[in-house]
């Protein structure tokens, strides 16, 4: 895709394997501060029911424009898996400001053992931007957008979207 997704590409109970996120925590690699976390309770388990709202797979993030100055950073992705083994565990990330590709992000785990907890960290150099659009980004709040899609043995189970500010 070469612009935002304009809807959902598959239903939460396509996930079959009952993939939950735990949590999702953001840190700058050169400093290792941690620059965003969040979490969320296990009990709570996957959203599975293809009647809930939507706003289930979207999230807003506010970074301020200091976030645009890190060069690399890190994420750390908890999540479990049901009771079915998970192989090739893939996420593609996509991200956006307006319908301009900015960077993709394609990372895997191999394998997921069936009721384990796992974690996943990803790397990601932060893409270079031009002055136009580091004020596009500084000004406009939530021009920035992200399609995440997430496949097993290449089959999509699971689509969350996101928008960024980067605005003061």
């Amino acid at each position: 895709y070469q612009a935002p997704t304009e809807r959902f590409l598959c239903k939460p109970s396509d996930n079959i394997y009952s993939v939950n996120f735990l949590e999702f925590r953001i840190r700058d690699i050169d400093s290792g501060v941690e620059l965003f976390a969040v979490s969320k309770p296990p009990e709570l388990g996957p959203e599975l029911n293809d009647d809930i709202d939507d706003s289930h797979r979207f999230i807003r993030y506010n970074f301020g424009p200091e976030f645009l100055s890190y060069k690399c950073i890190g994420t750390t992705l908890t999540f479990s898996v049901g009771e079915k083994p998970v192989r090739n565990f893939r996420m593609i990330e996509r991200h956006y400001m307006d319908s301009k590709l900015l960077k993709s992000f394609d990372f895997n785990c191999d394998f997921c053992i069936p009721g384990s907890v796992n974690t996943m960290e990803s790397i990601y150099d932060m893409p270079e931007l031009n002055a136009l659009d580091r004020q596009r980004l500084t000004t406009v709040p939530f021009v920035s957008q992200s399609d995440s899609f997430y496949f097993v043995e290449n089959k999509l189970i699971m689509h969350n979207k996101a928008e960024y500010s980067y605005a003061s």
